[in-house]
């Protein structure tokens, strides 16, 4: 982007709670039912049909709050936000206005090693709307179908201060945010369910320039990567509209993954266009004090905390421990490694490195892997022992990824026993030597190529189950006359 201006981003994040009931009926919230068969009066919007406000819901956003450092409302209240749209059957969502139930928080992100703090200027709770299903095109009577399922959902929406100043700034806070509610229990944040989802808003400006510019609200982006690259495009859009002097106006937009640009939804609404007002049949929310307290006292372990015990308590380098944080799961596999195999870094290395790669190849979760805790780490017991060799391990490795079989079961079936018996190397490095005695030559002349000629010969010979550094330690020897 032209470096003349500086792009401001703010962010609003949908978070759907973990609760099985509906906000305001007992409707279940299980992911994947046939389409509006989890309805009734209430969440389909029928007349007449009161609201009864869901306890853990109100609770689950205490917990939110306090995990982003949030002012926890003594008072809090419901408002009507009207607006007609098929997917919302009241014309009207349940939300919150001037009362909502968090506020004034914040969070850490790391950035090329850099901590900035992000301002979180409010949490609130509402009911989700339904879903659109789309059939058809211009030449084929295009139509919509409509899906309830997910009307009533309760969302927890997570609106931050614009304080965000790169597309990857906003991608890392996104990814933060994700991690916090994930290890405090309080949404599944499986953005391919729609279960979190992010609104940007983007504006840029002169640099040096304190007044905001003209913003475009992006809707509805359900992964880091949509994040980053509609942030970055609609941040270029917007400065070469000024430099071409073109009249921008506040509006919202969509991110077409296909073609990767924005595209033009309708003008930006304000407050006022939705006339808000309490909602009649929600009474105030009072929220007890010693209620907060007792939350707080049973937050889990959040990714800062686990960041800062396994830097502290195992040594690892900051950028290891923000990996192995990303989930509670992932932290949970490595905690359990830890406990049959003591090296942390390398046990780091095996997660970060061989683990994650399968993983994000089979697009699994780390939940989905067939390969127990203790599994890896017997393992890396073998490397250790000598029984396997590191690149031989991959091969294993491989192999209990697919089955989940034991690697003892693996290297037994597959004949993958390392060679380290002296004796036994000694008789194929001789007979290597013997066959080229040119290459020696060369070698004792000072081409150092020539040992890994060698090298290559065993590990060829022994179908590369020969240990490496017994190997390299035997022919030096013996290419010396030893």
């Amino acid at each position: 982007m032209n470096q003349d201006y500086e792009v401001v981003i703010g962010l609003e994040v949908h978070a759907e709670l973990k609760t099985n009931s509906k906000i305001f009926c007992s409707c279940s919230t299980a992911f994947g039912a046939e389409p509006n068969a989890q309805i009734c009066p209430g969440c389909a919007g029928f007349p007449g049909m009161l609201p009864v406000l869901n306890h853990r819901v109100v609770e689950i956003a205490i917990m939110a709050g306090l995990a982003l450092n949030c002012e926890i409302a003594e008072t809090c209240r419901f408002d009507r936000k009207n607006y007609f749209y098929p997917d919302l059957p009241r014309a009207y969502q349940i939300s919150q206005l001037d009362l909502p139930i968090c506020q004034i928080g914040y969070l850490e992100i790391d950035l090329d090693g850099e901590k900035k703090r992000i301002g979180i200027t409010r949490a609130h709770l509402e009911e989700d709307a339904g879903k659109l299903v789309h059939q058809g095109n211009i030449t084929s009577s295009p139509f919509s179908l409509v899906d309830l399922n997910r009307s009533g959902m309760p969302l927890l929406e997570i609106v931050s201060e614009p304080d965000m100043r790169s597309a990857q700034e906003a991608r890392a806070y996104m990814e933060k945010l994700r991690s916090i509610l994930l290890f405090a229990g309080v949404s599944n944040c499986k953005m391919e369910e729609g279960s979190l989802r992010c609104d940007a808003n983007v504006s840029v400006r002169p640099r040096g320039q304190k007044e905001l510019g003209i913003r475009s609200e992006i809707k509805n982006l359900n992964s880091f990567r949509a994040l980053e690259k509609a942030v970055e495009y609609e941040a270029r859009r917007h400065v070469e509209a000024i430099e071409d002097g073109e009249k921008l106006i506040q509006e919202t937009r969509t991110w077409d993954e296909e073609k990767q640009i924005t595209l033009s939804m309708r003008s930006k609404e304000e407050a006022e266009d939705y006339r808000y007002f309490p909602d009649p049949n929600l009474p105030p929310i009072k929220i007890n004090r010693e209620w907060v307290e007792k939350i707080k006292a049973t937050l889990p372990e959040l990714p800062d905390q686990a960041q800062q015990r396994l830097i502290e308590e195992y040594g690892l380098p900051t950028y290891d421990a923000a990996i192995l944080t990303l989930t509670p799961e992932f932290l949970a596999y490595f905690d359990d490694c830890l406990a049959h195999y003591h090296d942390a870094k390398t046990v780091s290395n095996w997660m970060m490195g061989e683990l994650s790669k399968h993983l994000n190849q089979n697009n699994m979760e780390i939940n989905d892997c067939k390969i127990q805790p203790e599994a890896l780490a017997r393992m890396l017991s073998l490397i250790d022992e000598g029984t396997i060799s590191g690149k031989m391990a991959k091969n294993v490795f491989e192999e209990m990824f697919a089955s989940g079989k034991e690697p003892d079961l693996i290297i037994k079936e597959k004949g993958m026993v390392q060679i380290s018996d002296a004796s036994t190397l000694l008789k194929v490095i001789d007979e290597i030597i013997g066959a080229n005695p040119g290459v020696v030559e060369d070698y004792r002349n000072g081409k150092e190529k020539a040992f890994g000629f060698f090298v290559g010969q065993v590990m060829k010979a022994t179908r590369g189950q020969a240990n490496p550094a017994i190997v390299n330690k035997l022919l030096k020897d013996r290419l010396k006359g030893d």
